[in-house]
Parts: structure tokens; C-alpha cells; sequence
């Protein structure tokens, strides 16, 4: 009796330790961890920017999250759950369900489809998006999208990512039911997809890792990638953007002198492209910039 007693206390004492690793190794919902003063720094380099209006007119959405530390994001943004059209940045959605199909055993990732996916992200052709997607299934990637795991499409969020039309001529074929949108994103979400990819919680560890090779050697040098390589040469970039008349978008996760963050931005005017390089420059002196003198700064710029 007495060693059943023992052996009873021993197996809580296990499930407890358990629990308890679990918790720590959960990580936090960006919802949660918006920072207070990344949020009010932020807020003022845009009204430096001449960018307010903008905000207020809802054609600038942006989210930045510091993940220096990955355990304890601290988030800050502006227009994070509006949804705009996002051009070619929603490719990525198709990126996730080829591994999440390949990880479930309905679809092998031969040398065509590798290859069709890499020219789909570094080089953002719309041939290989087509082609990909048809293989993966449109319903599918709308399905996963929305799916409990992932909730990258939340109705009663805003939106999110969505992709309800191919890359051609040819129509949409499920536009998201909120907006309207065939391609569309919220800068929330697409920093979302970017914290998942950068904790191994999109699929698996394995498909993470090839998903963070295929977007870590961006073809197009415009936007984040021009303006960082010209002021911070070296800095690690792993990255999707999209661009469709005044629309304008760009989304990465960004590595330098032990620092590591994750951009988007989602612009609608004749300069978006030009609001995405001063941006992504803004977000990263927000990064590089410690705290304390951070909080000085921020406040000097509201008084």
C-alpha cells in the first residue's frame, strides 16, 4: 500500500515537472506582448515621418516585434488588424501548406516543386505561385489558413492572410468575406506567420528550417532589402514582399549584431515604396537603439 502511495506522489510530482516545462517552452501571443514604450517610440518616429496621415487614413498599417529575445517578444504597431491588399506577399500562405501537405504525407517535395517554391519567394514569380497552387490546392491553403492551428484568417480579428485568387488572368475564385480581398493581409498576421516560422511552429522544426532557407535568399533587391543593404550592410534577411499599382508590401525577419526582429508593412500610395524604406530603417534603429535610451528618446519626441 505504502509503495503505491510512493509510487502515485512520484508520477504527480512528474506530471508537474511536466506541466511546468510545458508552460515555460509555450511561447506568448503577440496580442499579449505589445511594449509600452516600443509602442510610444514607434508612434513618434512615424509622426517624424510625416506619416500620421496616413495611419489615420488607414492606407499605412505596419507591426514591428522585437525577438532578440524569442521567449518574450515585445510588440509594437499601427493598423496591425486592418487588412489591405497585399499583392504578391500572400505567396507564403502557399509556402505553408506545401510543407504542411508534405509533413502529412499527401504531397513529396521533389525538385520541380522545391524549385517552383524557391522562384515563388526569393524572385516572387507569379508562373511558379500558379503552378504551386495548383498542385497544393487553393482550398486547401484557404482551409489551413483558417484552421485552429494556425487561425492566420480570423473573422472577428479583422482578417488576416488571404489567398483567394491565382497569379494570372484568370479571376478570383473565393475572395475573403470581410474585405473582399483575392490577396490580402494584416500587418498582425503576417508578423504572426513570421514568429511562428522563426519558433518552428509552422508544420515542424524540419519544415521550418526549409521554409527560413528558401526565404532567406531574397532575388528582388527593392524595399527592405535595398534600403538595409545600403545602410546596414550584412544584415540577415529573410523576406516577402508585393507590390500592385499604389499597393505596397513588405515583411521580413531581420538578424544583425546579435539582434533579431521581424518588419511588415502595408502601404496604399504612389510612395509606399519609399514609406517601406524609411520604415523598415525606423524599425531597426528601434531595435538597435537600448531600451533606456530608447524610452529618452521617445519622449523628447512627444514633448
Amino acid at each position: 500500500m505504502l509503495e503505491s502511495v510512493r509510487v502515485a506522489i512520484a508520477l504527480l510530482l512528474l506530471t508537474a515537472l511536466c506541466l511546468a516545462g510545458a508552460a515555460q517552452a509555450a511561447y506568448p501571443e503577440l496580442r499579449q506582448a505589445v511594449d509600452a514604450e516600443l509602442q510610444r517610440a514607434l508612434d513618434a518616429r512615424i509622426d517624424r515621418l510625416g506619416l500620421r496621415r496616413a495611419v489615420r487614413d488607414q492606407r499605412l498599417a505596419a507591426t514591428l516585434v522585437d525577438i532578440t529575445d524569442i521567449d518574450h517578444p515585445r510588440v509594437a504597431q499601427v493598423n496591425g488588424d486592418d487588412m489591405m491588399y497585399a499583392a504578391s506577399l500572400p505567396k507564403i500562405t502557399i509556402l505553408l501548406a506545401a510543407f504542411q501537405r508534405i509533413h502529412d504525407g499527401s504531397l513529396a517535395l521533389d525538385e520541380s516543386l522545391r524549385t517552383h517554391l524557391t522562384a515563388m519567394i526569393r524572385h516572387s514569380s507569379n508562373a511558379s505561385a500558379r503552378e504551386a497552387l495548383q498542385i497544393v490546392g487553393r482550398d486547401y491553403v484557404l482551409k489551413l489558413l483558417q484552421s485552429e492551428r494556425y487561425h492566420l484568417y480570423e473573422a472577428d480579428e479583422g482578417g488576416g492572410l488571404w489567398l483567394g485568387k491565382s497569379y494570372g488572368r484568370e479571376p478570383a475564385f473565393q475572395r475573403d468575406p470581410l474585405h473582399n480581398i483575392s490577396h490580402g493581409a494584416t500587418s498582425h498576421q503576417v508578423a504572426r506567420f513570421y514568429y511562428l516560422l522563426a519558433t518552428d511552429r509552422l508544420v515542424d522544426r524540419e519544415a521550418c528550417e526549409a521554409m527560413r532557407e528558401i526565404m532567406g535568399e531574397p532575388g528582388l533587391g527593392h524595399k527592405f532589402v535595398g534600403a538595409l543593404n545600403a545602410a546596414h550592410p550584412g544584415s540577415t534577411i529573410l523576406r516577402k514582399s508585393g507590390t500592385w499599382r499604389t499597393y505596397h508590401s513588405d515583411s521580413a525577419i531581420i538578424e544583425r549584431d546579435g539582434r533579431r526582429y521581424i518588419a511588415v508593412v502595408l502601404a496604399n500610395d504612389l510612395h509606399g515604396a519609399e514609406w517601406l524604406s524609411e520604415l523598415v530603417l525606423t524599425m531597426d534603429d528601434l531595435v538597435m537603439t537600448p531600451p533606456t535610451t530608447l524610452t529618452a528618446q521617445a519622449r523628447l519626441e512627444t514633448e
